[in-house]
């Protein structure tokens, strides 16, 4: 009896460990939780190019959107009702590749742009009037730029302070300095100064990350991010101040003490995850190279179900998510990106109900 035990073990972790090879993330079963499927995509606007970043303004349930445009520097005014408006072109953008207007969060009167000048990624805020933008101030600079790997999202925490994520432009060994801004995910005041508690008091959250494009916060307040791998496994992690999540010396899983393993890793044909949101007790991530949008739902402790792909092969790109103020969840292709194949009305924003 006891042989056949053993037996049995050996066969069971062989199991798993082939799943993980395979890029399936191994769940316990305690926590796989039900996802229920979504409602049917409904356009909400068409003939954009790149929509980026998506945040919706102050101001309750029928409040209008901010939209970034990557390549053409343009920063768009959405309503609910699909009217598109072009708030300003943002001065000072440089275009390059994966570079560009990329981030836009919002508090209260200030606007907050990432972007890619002539020489650094910077972060800026506005002030957003009757009149437009005014009160240009440069918050951070000196985050490295290059044609890829610029990181780029934005988003306020249950907090009130303000992360920002950075990529590690191809130079690998950026990510575990903790003295540089690449590869990381950072945390500061309306201001641009460190946020109180911050573990290493500086503007770094955590590190080692090769190039995080999505932030998402459950209703318990814990954080997580999506994260692009490089040739065999995209990750979703779950964020710990002043952890170190290994890149570039893991990708995917690694069980080394020195580093946070992810909570769902997909192979990089599957994802290519960038913007993310939580909402309905699943985390929703779009999908640039997988072409889908992912479902991921979680357990009460934080720990991820198994993903559901929705509407795969049906959108192209999928780029930007965000939460609306009614809880729905509002989609952005990425077709006219360079990667994609564009569509009759692309690029678009699609609005998605939950259950």
């Amino acid at each position: 009896m006891e042989h056949m035990r053993k037996l049995w073990t050996i066969m069971l972790l062989a199991a798993l460990t082939a799943c993980s090879s395979a890029g399936e993330q191994v769940v316990p079963t305690a926590a796989v939780v039900d996802a229920a499927a979504p409602g049917e995509p409904e356009d909400v606007a068409t003939g954009l190019a790149v929509p980026w970043a998506i945040e919706f303004l102050p101001g309750g349930a029928d409040s209008d959107a901010l939209v970034t445009e990557r390549d053409s520097a343009r920063l768009l005014r959405v309503s609910q009702s699909g009217d598109v408006s072009e708030l300003a072109t943002i001065e000072g953008v440089r275009p390059d590749g994966e570079g560009g207007l990329m981030g836009v969060a919002a508090k209260g009167e200030h606007i907050f742009l990432y972007f890619t000048a002539e020489q650094d990624n910077r972060i800026v805020r506005y002030t957003l009037g009757d009149s437009g933008l005014s009160d240009r101030r440069i918050l951070v600079q000196g985050i490295p730029k290059a044609a890829i790997h610029n990181g780029g999202r934005l988003e306020f925490g249950p907090d009130g302070y303000l992360y920002a994520t950075t990529g590690e432009t191809g130079d690998r060994d950026l990510a575990q300095r903790r003295d540089s801004l690449g590869g990381k995910i950072l945390r500061m005041t309306v201001d641009g100064a460190p946020a109180p508690g911050n573990p290493f008091g500086t503007l770094v959250y955590s590190y080692g990350h090769r190039n995080v494009q999505g932030l998402a916060w459950d209703d318990s307040g814990r954080l997580y991010a999506s994260e692009f791998g490089a040739d065999a496994y995209d990750e979703v992690n779950l964020i710990k101040p002043g952890a170190n999540y290994g890149w570039p010396e893991v990708e995917g899983r690694g069980d080394d003490d020195r580093f946070e393993n992810p909570i769902v890793t997909w192979t990089t044909a599957e994802a290519s995850p960038s913007g993310m949101a939580y909402a309905n007790g699943s985390l929703w991530v779009g999908a640039l190279r997988g072409e889908r949008l992912w479902q991921v739902p979680l357990g009460r402790d934080g720990s991820a179900g198994k993903p559901v792909a929705r509407f795969p092969d049906r959108y192209g790109r999928l780029r930007a998510v965000t939460r609306t103020p009614g809880g729905a969840l509002w989609v952005g292709t990425s077709n006219k990106d360079g990667r994609g194949d564009p569509g009759a009305g692309d690029d678009r924003i699609i609005s998605v109900s939950l259950a």
